[in-house]
């Protein structure tokens, strides 16, 4: 049941039938009857795994081949480095970050360490982080490196809406906790990412989308493994990669094409579950505080507070007792969030709502 209703922020849920699979190729995979905490990351199996997760996702967002797929470690907090030593290249404008919230604040600190000048372009700090800018709309420099914005605000709950249109510089997205969540038009960008444990699979794998003539702008020297082509070359296989991950995130994109049947039909789930957990918190009136103005409200991550953190204290109590768990607000700003990830059913959110009327009728 915990499963079932985990509304974490990440590591998230997963899929039962995803969880199924996964205790058994613990024991052993069938096609090898070995565990796959055992298979070799040379074998032809794990060449498979990585062709299959691969595959799926290009299929899934209609890759074409002008994109590279890699996977790689670290998380998006070693991308936050990579990403400036790969392509903040001299000769070029320093490149430009959006400072939308707690993760986009990090990524442009890092950049800072690793990069004599980075540009803001915009930064929502002044206004608590609870509105996004029009990225069409931001004065970007022509000759800039590139400009990096996350695309989903993980800790306030707040969501850029789709680019439909090439900027004039290359454009580079961590989109993390949206990733995969509806579809993407992927041409608008020269590079996304995302770490496997909002949408994707278990913590330890993130998956980079670069379009190729980016990495044509990459400098020489850079350490191997903090090299972009590196991965690209070896087809994510240049030192051990994460086998365990790589094959839960097969496992989870297969899900996506065989049993949800694609992004679009992800989409309508998730825009139902959002929107069903948004009316209840709007129907609750003044008794709940929503962090994001409500045109950039989030799908994926929803940010609210009874206001006072007894009262959001004593809901996480309440809901654990109904087997809800992953309440707990991010600590940087407190009270609630409930992470609306792909596999989080419409029915643990039915269950949400009902322990959020009860609750409100009961304390508020």
């Amino acid at each position: 049941m915990p499963n079932a209703l985990n509304f974490s922020g990440g590591p998230g849920a997963l899929p039962d039938s995803v969880l199924a699979q996964t205790r058994d190729a613990i024991v052993a995979l069938p096609e090898t009857g070995l565990s796959v905490l055992g298979m070799s990351h040379r074998s032809a199996w794990f060449q498979s795994i990585l062709d299959e997760a691969e595959q799926n996702l290009r299929h899934l967002l209609g890759l074409s081949s002008d994109y590279a797929v890699t996977f790689l470690q670290g998380g998006s907090s070693l991308q936050f480095a990579m990403i400036p030593m790969n392509f903040a290249a001299a000769g070029v404008a320093p490149p430009e970050y959006i400072t939308s919230g707690y993760w986009s604040n990090r990524a442009t600190s890092e950049a800072a360490k690793v990069v004599a000048a980075r540009k803001i372009a915009w930064d929502g700090k002044s206004g608590g982080y609870r509105q996004l800018p029009a990225l069409d709309s931001l004065d970007i420099a022509r000759d800039a490196a590139y400009l990096h914005y996350v695309s989903n605000e993980t800790v306030e709950g707040r969501q850029f809406p789709a680019i439909d249109r090439a900027l004039p510089v290359p454009l580079i997205a961590d989109m993390s906790s949206d990733f995969l969540s509806k579809p993407l038009d992927t041409t608008p960008y020269a590079m996304l990412y995302a770490h496997a444990q909002k949408n994707l699979g278990p913590a330890g794998v993130t998956v980079a989308v670069i379009r190729r003539d980016l990495l044509e702008r990459i400098p020489d020297g850079l350490p191997a493994i903090l090299d972009f082509r590196t991965h690209v070359t070896h087809g994510s296989n240049y030192n051990t990669p994460p086998v365990f991950a790589i094959y839960v995130l097969a496992l989870v994109t297969r899900w996506m094409r065989a049993d949800i049947g694609g992004l679009a039909a992800m989409q309508r789930i998730n825009e139902q579950k959002a929107r069903q957990l948004y009316a209840t918190l709007d129907e609750l009136g003044g008794a709940i505080h929503i962090h994001a103005r409500q045109q950039w409200r989030s799908q994926m991550n929803v940010a609210f507070s009874f206001g006072d953190a007894r009262l959001d204290d004593a809901f996480i109590e309440s809901a654990r007792e109904r087997g809800i768990v992953g309440l707990e607000g991010h600590r940087s700003i407190g009270g609630l969030r409930a992470s609306l990830y792909n596999a989080v059913t419409p029915e643990a959110v039915d269950s949400l709502c009902e322990a959020l009327r009860a609750f409100s009728l009961e304390r508020v």
